[in-house]
């Protein structure tokens, strides 16, 4: 009996923690997709518990989620309304996964392309500068991974671990998290260049420009072929 108990306490705790991610995950993407406007004020515990049929404890959880992220604030008198858009936290994994979900396609592509060119020719240039033998192996791992690609799949998955090979290859821990933090939109983008290529592994001849120049530890040239992929990227994104 005593064993018992623990394990329903444990099975109830999963629920509750399963449905306030979804009650966040719907009520964030609502925010980020315009339902409700910045300084607007949610509707009251009741009507949302209603509309999530959830526990007030349950919703509680989910708006305290949403308070981290900066998307709501609470306020006595007032009650929970949405933040000015400054004040989101779009470069949460969670909040970039929802804005994803739910900004135009196209415009939201072209705006991670625009963070991409800011950081990725720089670091590639650092990654020919600081890598290591252990980097440059995964590096060359993951190029290979491109190479032997069958299919759009393989290659997207290839692709992405370049890219985060590359950041690696840094050796600065700060471009490590950035990487994984935009890993599930980057992958999105990747998958679409891939398609609306005329052959899924078009860019291999621009990442296999990337890799030889990090290889030679030559930063400028690493720095400008990097630029390079990005702009053929953009070319197909806009296209």
């Amino acid at each position: 009996m005593w064993a018992c108990g623990p394990q329903r306490h444990s099975r109830r705790t999963a629920i509750q923690r399963d449905l306030h991610g979804t009650v966040a995950f719907e009520l964030g993407s609502a925010i980020l997709r315009g339902d409700y406007a910045p300084a607007q004020v949610l509707p009251r515990e009741a009507e949302l518990m209603d509309m999530f049929d959830v526990s007030r404890t349950v919703l509680r959880e989910a708006l305290r989620t949403l308070t981290s992220k900066g998307l709501v604030e609470s306020r006595p008198r007032v009650g929970t309304r949405v933040r000015a858009r400054e004040a989101w936290n779009l470069l949460d994994a969670d909040v970039l996964d929802w804005y994803a979900g739910v900004a135009p396609p196209l415009a939201f592509a072209l705006k991670l392309q625009e963070m991409r060119e800011m950081v990725e020719p720089f670091a590639a240039g650092l990654a020919a500068s600081a890598h290591d033998a252990d980097a440059l192996a995964v590096l060359r791992e993951a190029h290979s991974a491109m190479v032997g690609a069958r299919n759009v799949d393989e290659w997207v998955r290839a692709d992405l671990r370049f890219h985060l090979a590359m950041l690696a290859a840094c050796r600065n821990e700060l471009l490590v998290p950035l990487g994984a933090l935009i890993a599930r939109t980057l992958e999105g983008q990747l998958r679409v260049n891939a398609t609306r290529a005329e052959v899924f592994n078009a860019a291999l001849p621009e990442h296999t420009a990337v890799l030889d120049a990090i290889a030679c530890r030559d930063a400028s040239r690493a720095t400008s072929a990097m630029a390079e992929l990005l702009r053929t990227t953009r070319e197909r994104i806009e296209g």
